[in-house]
């Protein structure tokens, strides 16, 4: 049974799409068929998966907006190992045109995958950095969230927020979100401060606190303007490494 992964923090520079793109190529390579959804206007999962955001035929907004199918938009990423549903800042009027749709609106992007979420065991939703309508529409069509997090003061506020959104859509609009798990991202354990919100994010969420970390590493931050994740950037790398771990903790977790 496939699974559908939003991946979201209103905080921005978490790593959030670092975290998509190398775990949807993790996860390819341990033979999981993978869609990756970049419903960023800022593109940076498509341009990471070596796709030009600037040249598309198409984008996931077409696809939100009901103007494409995803069959005439999804992107084979045979260097990264998964497909794409490419975004781009055309996605910055997705904002407007769904909030002139009325009711229903937040349901657009998981009406669109329906017709196709069977054919992946992974469908990962790269979210913008913010509370906004994408992101409705990102946690309605999704089965559970993962969020990933830099271990500081400012994340942990922004945390409350973002739960507090979580539980408002399970509420209201999909009763079987679940919480997929919370990903410490830039982990430095030598950091006195990274030990102090570690250890809180593990006394207050137990289980949701994913075991694996992912480290600080300077091959992650170059991977992208090579157009390639970590793993096919710099396997052997510590942030290849990390993410191949997370890889393999989500599959037992989520019995994918």
């Amino acid at each position: 049974m496939s699974q559908i992964i939003a991946l979201t923090n209103q905080k921005g520079g978490v790593g959030k799409t670092t975290t998509a793109v190398n775990l949807a190529a993790s996860l390819a390579a341990l033979d999981r068929r993978v869609l990756l959804v970049d419903l960023d206007p800022q593109g940076h999962a498509t341009m990471g998966s070596g796709v030009d955001k600037h040249a598309l035929d198409g984008s996931v907004l077409d696809v939100v907006l009901g103007e494409k199918p995803p069959t005439a938009v999804i992107l084979d990423c045979p260097a990264a190992g998964y497909a794409l549903l490419p975004g781009n800042g055309d996605l910055t009027a997705a904002e407007v045109e769904l909030l002139d749709r009325g009711d229903d609106r937040e349901r657009s992007l998981a009406r669109a995958l329906d017709d196709i979420v069977d054919e992946y065991d992974v469908v990962m939703i790269d979210c913008p950095p913010s509370l906004n309508m994408l992101t409705v529409n990102a946690l309605t069509a999704a089965d559970g969230v993962l969020i990933p997090l830099q271990c500081e003061f400012y994340a942990l506020e922004g945390l409350s927020a973002l739960l507090d959104t979580v539980e408002q859509i399970k509420d209201s609009v999909n009763p079987q979100l679940e919480m997929f798990g919370i990903l410490r991202t830039m982990f430095d354990a030598r950091n006195s401060l990274t030990r102090d919100v570690s250890k809180q994010l593990r006394d207050y969420f137990g289980d949701a606190l994913l075991k694996t970390t992912i480290p600080r590493n300077v091959r992650v931050a170059e991977a992208p303007s090579h157009g390639l994740p970590v793993t096919k950037y710099a396997r052997f790398s510590r942030g290849s490494q990390a993410h191949r771990v997370l890889a393999k903790e989500l599959i037992r977790r989520l019995s994918l």
